[in-house]
């Protein structure tokens, strides 16, 4: 299931690259991972009346946090499928349950 979420992920930013010419180097996929956990802390403090909400109504900030948690999710997917990790692997090993297959 990861691998093949991994997979998804990566056609599309692939897609998105190639569109707006980006280039993806080694480094990229670890710097938008601390990008991606930028915007996603930048989200919980306007959930939680730690930041600005710049006109964002509740709907939009439960929104943004959505979003900015699949953005970060996506990343570290992309992350490890860029390195060869197998992460199905590593989550049995670190958190002691198999991730269940579709």
């Amino acid at each position: 299931m990861l691998k093949k979420l991994a997979e998804q992920f990566e056609a599309a930013s692939r897609a998105y690259a190639e569109n707006h010419g980006m280039v993806r180097d080694p480094d990229w996929f670890l710097l938008k991972l601390q990008e991606e956990m930028g915007e996603l802390t930048q989200a919980w403090n306007r959930k939680t009346g730690r930041g600005r909400r710049k006109g964002r109504t509740d709907e939009d900030v439960e929104r943004d946090l959505a979003d900015e948690t699949a953005d970060l999710l996506g990343h570290i997917l992309l992350f490890a499928y860029q390195n060869h990790l197998d992460l199905a692997v590593a989550v049995e090993r670190k958190w002691m349950f198999r991730p269940a297959v579709d």
